[in-house]
């Protein structure tokens, strides 16, 4: 089945003449290249401790996930079925292995961690619900691009959410007990 989804969104992307292909390869470039720079930019000028926590379940995450990869070891999707044809630029950048996707396991705690940080303010809402659609939003991005199976960016997510949920623990703890820190 989750071939089946690659080569449908495969059949929509051609019947499009790859017209959404540069975007969503820009959502995937700025989720692993560009995204750290917000929560450190809000660490440094905004506030620290918020800023901390998003940084902190962006190094649970990629702690994680490269442990999951090697461990499970599974194929990108074109090497599972060759009918799977990665769009544009795609597979020259997406190498070792698919499970889980890195995009998405990196997205998650940022953006969502930035979601969580800015939710509280009625003035910066609208902002944090940017943040959070940015993550399904890369997440889509890898398997309409064919780099990624469902499996793999959902699982992606679920390590991105547990990560957001670990450090929350962890800065409630640190808070009862200081001395600990």
């Amino acid at each position: 089945m989750d071939i089946q989804y690659l080569l449908w969104l495969q059949d929509f992307r051609n019947g499009m003449n790859d017209a959404w292909t540069p975007f969503m390869e820009w959502v995937s470039m700025f989720a692993v290249t560009y995204l750290i720079m917000i929560p450190v930019f809000y660490y440094w000028c905004v506030d620290k401790k918020k800023g901390l926590y998003t940084l902190v379940a962006y190094y649970f995450c990629m702690v994680l996930t490269p442990f999951i990869k090697l461990t499970c070891c599974i194929y990108r999707p074109w090497i599972r079925d060759a009918r799977v044809l990665p769009a544009g630029d795609a597979i020259t950048s997406a190498t070792g292995y698919s499970f889980p996707s890195g995009h998405t396991s990196t997205a998650g705690p940022l953006a969502g961690g930035m979601g969580v940080n800015l939710w509280g303010d009625k003035k910066t809402k609208w902002l944090a619900v940017i943040f959070f659609l940015f993550v399904p939003l890369t997440a889509f991005s890898r398997n309409y691009l064919g780099v990624h199976t469902p499996q793999d960016v959902f699982v992606g997510i679920t390590i991105s959410i547990l990560s957001l949920i670990l450090a929350a623990k962890l800065f409630q703890y640190l808070t009862i007990h200081p001395e600990k820190e």
